[in-house]
């Protein structure tokens, strides 16, 4: 992470997200960009929040997740956010696990089906 703002495109190109999606981010308060005129720029604080966002969508999380997470470190500090973490990453495992039964247990049909299947073609 740099001390450089990164102007709005630049944003785009480092975080490989569409320009809808940095516009949703803010419109929903997960980023709150400098703004001069109609430029946005993005600080340090911005791109670390982003990084999170990022990290927080690949593991799954909800966007409003992500929200309230980010919020407990602005208005309790740290040790409150990271607490809100493990708690956070629980549940999703949790959720994860579950998904991947779901899973295994598609493809164990799936292949069971495409088997008999091809028995049956001879």
């Amino acid at each position: 992470m740099s001390d450089k703002r990164l102007t709005f495109k630049e944003m785009c190109a480092a975080f490989d997200v569409t320009p809808r999606t940095l516009r949703y981010y803010e419109y929903i308060e997960l980023l709150n960009p400098d703004r001069e005129g109609r430029s946005r720029f993005y600080g340090p604080r911005e791109q670390a929040r982003m990084t999170l966002i990022m990290r927080g969508r690949r593991f799954g999380f909800a966007l409003e997740d992500i929200r309230q997470w980010l919020l407990i470190y602005e208005h309790e500090g740290t040790a409150a956010q990271m607490q809100a973490w493990v708690t956070l990453a629980d549940r999703q495992l949790q959720e994860l696990e579950v998904q991947r039964k779901q899973l295994d247990d598609t493809v164990a049909e799936l292949r069971r089906l495409r088997d008999e299947t091809r028995a049956t073609l001879g």
